[in-house]
């Protein structure tokens, strides 16, 4: 659906503006003039950074806040069709979009617009080029998924036509995008409760991909399985990326690693030396997240000095192996991996950091996603010394009863038999507190708010 922002609409108000992409772009939005409004559930550091901007907010949802002088309502997926305000808003024939398709239109107002998309990494990757971008000094508008420290937050109101956003597959919301590049950084089954299989998941990446124009570039990892089918029948350009130099147009060789785990190593593209890359993050899927965002910065005509730098600027954003504090001589740290992938991506890099044990404190992330990958669950923890695991965070869903966090931890232990079940935080804390030891690593991991039990153990 295309919209004309700067012409067609005066208020606009959005359902959910407290959320990390919705608060974004309610700034984008009224830093170009236009009157912003919205609601959320609670009050947050978000809600009041909007207001401190001079947008009005309402807590709670209301039908008594959609007025006739709003003309376009903008929602989340995660409103359901029965919210009072949405309602309202249908009642009197408000036009009403879900996020992904404003900033689809904001998107189509920059030429050189970055979209990265993926089952894992978006966050990190997306950061990664802010920093290039920012490095490169082409004052980029940036709309990313966590709170990057050199831009204090998850936006940034740039002069160019340089944009980078995340693209989240998620109810297919990234089909609205249509991206001068496209980043598809790997393709999992994930999302379970929107997409009926894989095949459906590989069917709408390609579909991204198709959305992007003939003089773009899609970037691709080169070890996706299906890659093949994602890259059938599109009309632009293809550049892929990845460890084998076999297959990849950018490809690392001599990689290092320091005592922490973070990485170094030599850029290729296209069997040409571009220049050494030192990462201030750890993990090997960093390397290909790198390797991605040179990549797509090379597309829109980011010099590589630029890239290095801006790559090593990078030292990570809220909640990806954040370093969070010591206590005891135990390392906390935190991490948002809610798939099994993501777990073993984390757990692997820890393991590069110096360490005795290593406890992953793991908080299961909605009940249908423990379900359906409750196998691949099993076998995603063998990095980790021991495993605690916190009761599941239901996020959008309601308890069912068939699966619970004491079935994820049997699982777990057909395999490696590290793990138990605490429940509660406060067992969680309990048991660290009595058995964790000097110079043992504390992972708190999950999508949910497991970071608190690493926050109260710092105290």
């Amino acid at each position: 659906m295309k919209l004309d922002l700067k012409k067609g609409f005066k208020n606009i108000y959005f359902i959910g503006i407290g959320g990390v992409s919705m608060s974004g772009l309610a700034q984008i939005l009224y830093k170009e003039g236009i009157n912003v409004s919205g609601s959320d559930m609670k009050e947050s550091e978000a809600t009041e950074k909007l207001k401190m901007l001079g947008i009005n907010i309402n807590i709670g949802h209301n039908a008594k806040n959609i007025t006739k002088d709003i003309d376009l309502i903008v929602y989340t997926a995660a409103v359901k069709n029965d919210n009072p305000e949405l309602l309202e808003a249908k009642k009197l024939n408000i036009l009403c979009v879900e996020r992904a398709v404003l900033l689809g239109n904001i998107m189509d107002n920059y030429n050189k617009s970055i979209a990265v998309a993926g089952t894992h990494g978006k966050t990190t990757t997306s950061s990664m080029l802010s920093e290039i971008t920012l490095a490169a000094k082409k004052e980029p508008t940036i709309t990313i998924g966590g709170n990057l420290s050199t831009i204090h937050g998850n936006i940034n109101i740039g002069n160019s036509d340089y944009f980078v956003a995340e693209a989240c597959e998620y109810h297919d919301s990234f089909l609205e995008f249509y991206p001068y590049v496209g980043v598809i950084l790997n393709v999992e089954a994930e999302h379970l409760d929107y997409f009926k299989d894989i095949e459906q998941i590989i069917n709408s990446f390609h579909k991204f991909a198709s959305n992007i124009p003939k003089n773009g570039y899609l970037i691709i990892n080169s070890a996706i399985a299906k890659k093949d089918i994602i890259t059938s029948n599109i009309d632009c350009r293809v550049v892929t990326f990845g460890l084998n130099k076999n297959r990849a147009n950018w490809y690392a060789e001599n990689i290092n690693y320091d005592d922490n785990g973070r990485a170094s190593f030599d850029a290729y593209f296209n069997n040409e030396f571009k220049g050494r890359v030192f990462l201030n993050i750890a993990g090997d899927h960093n390397i290909l997240n790198a390797l991605a965002a040179c990549a797509a910065a090379f597309c829109v005509d980011v010099e590589f000095e630029d890239i290095i730098t801006g790559l090593k600027n990078y030292t990570g954003v809220d909640r990806r192996f954040q370093y969070k504090g010591n206590f005891n001589g135990i390392t906390v740290i935190d991490d948002y991996a809610h798939h099994p992938s993501e777990v073993k991506a984390t757990l692997a890099a820890a393991k590069k950091v110096k360490h005795n044990k290593i406890w992953c404190l793991f908080q299961p992330h909605t009940y249908s996603r423990a379900k359906t990958l409750l196998t691949d669950f099993g076998k995603a923890f063998s990095d980790a010394d021991k495993v605690v695991l916190a009761d599941i965070y239901a996020a959008r869903e309601k308890d069912t009863g068939i699966i619970n966090s004491i079935i994820v931890a049997e699982e777990i232990n057909k395999n490696t038999n590290n793990a138990i079940y605490a429940g509660s935080f406060e067992n969680i804390e309990k048991i660290i507190k009595e058995q964790a030891q000097t110079g043992d690593v504390v992972i708190t991991m999950g999508a949910g708010d497991i970071y608190k039990v690493g926050e109260n153990l710092l105290l």
